[in-house]
């Protein structure tokens, strides 16, 4: 594989702290590149990915899909030659799971009317 071929890139995540550097190729999906932040999650963090589908990247002001590659992820212009690509990493957690939650906590609340007539 040529060594043009190749492109690092560094995760940055919602605290600030970072993932990386690592090399992939132009012909890695972004799919790709969640199942390795995912994998290579920070231990401690309070929010935790659970699967890659909880993973959004966002490079350039905007959300990468899962089947583009990393080449057509690249931005032409403002890229120094052999610089790091920095992408933006937010967790979003699955619809079902939220859904859950909110089951647990809706227990019943007393409707209470506090109307004063004079």
């Amino acid at each position: 594989m040529p060594e043009d071929d190749l492109v690092d890139i560094k995760f940055r995540l919602y605290d600030g702290s970072d993932i990386g550097p690592f090399r992939y190729s132009s012909a890695a999906t972004v799919d790709m590149l969640k199942q390795r932040i995912v994998s290579d999650w920070p231990k401690g963090k309070t929010v935790m990915p659970k699967s890659a589908n909880e993973v959004k990247l966002i490079s350039s002001g905007k959300i990468l899909e899962n089947n583009k590659t990393v080449g057509q992820c690249k931005v032409p212009f403002g890229e120094i030659a052999g610089g790091v690509i920095i992408m933006h990493v937010v967790v979003q957690p699955s619809l079902a799971k939220t859904k859950a939650e909110k089951k647990i906590d809706d227990s019943p609340k007393k409707v209470v009317c506090s109307c004063s007539i004079l």
